[in-house]
């Protein structure tokens, strides 16, 4: 035999080489190799949870997203974001047609409310070691929202007297023209 027909180390056979142009996986990968989660089947389960000593029955993507929003409205910042997102996402997957209004029920867990308020920056404990004196005092920004939302309709003199002070810095709020009270 000569040297090109006999094989050995880095030297195969002639005959099972590959040819010039021909790929040396002609099937190609075989498909659904590599499968992902089926979120889908897990997600869409049902499950019973307990809602005020009543049992019903939801999806398992629902069940999930109520305990986040649960968790969110105990005071956990992470899970208060990830709920916004998943509802936001949900909400823009929609098409028009498919928007109905429905009515969410929230039900605070302990001092969920401070907690919220606290961690959006929307006011600030005024007396945080104080349990008997609890104030709260609204962030310029949120009174500059509030302000803006009533579309230049303004608010009568007792009105604008309590929100400035409620505000925890008024002379940092951007006042709007007809605003007449400075304290």
């Amino acid at each position: 035999m000569t040297a090109e027909h006999r094989g050995g180390y880095a030297n195969p056979p002639q005959a099972t080489r590959f040819s010039k142009g021909q790929s040396g996986n002609p099937r190609g990968r075989p498909r659904n190799r590599h499968r992902g989660i089926p979120h889908d089947a897990i997600l869409g389960q049902m499950v019973t949870i307990r809602e005020n000593g009543r049992e019903r029955r939801v999806t398992a993507a629902e069940a999930f997203l109520l305990q986040l929003t649960q968790k969110g409205l105990a005071g956990d910042s992470a899970a208060a974001r990830a709920s916004l997102e998943a509802i936001e996402k949900a909400r823009s997957s929609r098409s028009d047609q498919e928007q109905t209004i429905k009515t969410i029920i929230l039900q605070p867990i302990a001092s969920g409310m401070d907690a919220i308020i606290d961690t959006l920056g929307i006011a600030v404990l005024k007396y945080p070691k104080d349990e008997r004196r609890v104030r709260w005092e609204l962030n310029p920004w949120i009174v500059e929202a509030a302000l803006a939302r009533r579309a230049g309709e303004p608010l009568s003199a007792s009105e604008q007297r309590e929100v400035w002070e409620n505000t925890r810095t008024p002379q940092k709020v951007t006042w709007p023209q007809w605003w007449s009270y400075f304290g």
